[in-house]
């Protein structure tokens, strides 16, 4: 990679419905669907022959079922997901201590300063495709590049069981006759945007003088673009011990128009930060909630706990407050959901009455034992009453997750 960094992006390729094909033979070679059925399910992954019908994840279960009628739909198996992430992740500890999750079957890993003991990065990808293979029986793409947006994307270029490198020269030559979707943030109502003006395909943006882009899209969007379609992008890998701050967030494949489906999503979130902090020994100060639209405009809300805390109720009071504030007043389809946890330090420094302090023991014990069986269980099998129904009910695994350290 000419000196550069080498970041690796790692996804498992159809990962829930190639666990169901590896477990069950009798899948192999068929359309599968992973999710729930009824008028509310929706489809959590689907295998790349269900695809080539037109199926995708979080599309709801009765539409896949309308463009192929033959796939097979198979619940989601939580604790077997779990138990195999957890073995991909294991190797790619081996081969980096910088590696951070993207979700429980993809993430980037900064391998820089590995290159001594397993190679190049072309190298170390292949390593750990053959181990992946070896050690789960499942395959992964994996996308080698100066960086975590070109990873991410040269990891999308060819699927399944693929490996492509985007070296620093090349950059131009591999990006420029991609579609604006490729770029992270663009959905289809982006892309239309961006039709609009002209801007069909990343070359395109590149070409477009960044401060007429800022004078169309604003400020925020239009330098982002601008700096995607040159393939810059200057963020460091983090996995969750160094981490300022913990966050979540998922881009629907079709805006939500109803409040209670994302707030059935932030709870999700909200339960996966509340974790990691835990199993990392940190609490947090501030919360942060992320909404985007579909015309790339994003807002943030944060709020400042009362006491610094890695309690998932405090995190959820505190973030259902600010979803609510804005939703009562200008709810609009949402496009991306995030939470954050953030200034983050070592517990102990907490001031607590000594009521305050009885109850806050009782609830961390609850939240430790959701940990527990969670990692014993998998994700799905235990969550809050009421609103955790909902979440199951109404929105199943989403279109792209993006668990964050930074």
């Amino acid at each position: 990679m000419d000196g550069d960094q080498i970041i690796l992006h790692v996804d498992m390729d159809a990962f829930f419905a190639s666990v169901e094909q590896l477990d069950d033979p009798s899948l192999r070679g068929k359309p599968v669907l992973v999710g729930g059925g009824g008028k509310r399910g929706v489809v959590a992954a689907a295998s790349y022959e269900a695809r080539a019908f037109g199926c995708r994840s979080a599309q709801p279960t009765a539409v896949a079922l309308r463009l192929c009628p033959q796939a097979v739909v198979v619940k989601p198996n939580g604790s077997r997901y779990r138990e195999l992430s957890k073995r991909v992740f294991a190797i790619l500890e081996s081969f980096s201590p910088l590696v951070q999750p993207i979700s429980v079957d993809e993430a980037f890993v900064d391998v820089t300063g590995s290159s001594g003991l397993f190679g190049d990065g072309v190298a170390t990808a292949r390593a750990i495709r053959e181990r992946v293979r070896s050690e789960t029986g499942l395959t992964a793409s994996v996308g080698v590049a100066p960086n975590k947006f070109l990873a991410k994307l040269a990891s999308d270029l060819d699927k399944p069981d693929g490996l492509t490198v985007i070296p620093h020269d090349r950059v131009h030559e591999i990006l420029d006759p991609l579609p604006v979707g490729r770029l992270w943030g663009v959905g289809k109502a982006g892309a239309n945007r961006l039709a609009r003006l002209g801007l069909r395909t990343i070359g395109d943006i590149r070409r477009m003088d960044e401060n007429a882009l800022v004078a169309n899209l604003g400020e925020r969007t239009g330098s982002h673009l601008a700096r995607l379609a040159r393939g810059e992008d200057d963020r460091p890998v983090h996995s969750d011990r160094e981490a300022k701050s913990i966050s979540h967030e998922r881009t629907f494949g079709d805006d939500l128009t109803d409040p209670e489906q994302v707030r059935a999503v932030l709870l999700g979130q909200v339960e996966d930060v509340g974790r990691r902090l835990r199993a990392h020994g940190r609490v947090a100060g501030t919360v942060t909630i992320k909404i985007r639209f579909g015309d790339f405009e994003t807002i943030t809300r944060s709020g400042t706990l009362a006491t610094k805390s890695d309690r998932t109720d405090d995190l959820w009071a505190e973030a259902l407050e600010l979803f609510d504030r804005w939703a009562s007043g200008s709810f609009r389809p949402v496009r991306l959901i995030g939470m954050g946890a953030s200034h983050l330090s070592e517990p102990g420094g907490e001031q607590l009455g000594l009521f305050a302090a009885e109850t806050d023991e009782k609830r961390s014990r609850v939240d430790e034992a959701a940990d527990a069986i969670r990692a014993k269980f998998g994700d799905d099998a235990i969550g809050r009453a009421g609103a955790w129904r909902r979440k199951k009910g109404m929105w199943g695994p989403g279109s792209e997750e993006r668990p964050s350290d930074q």
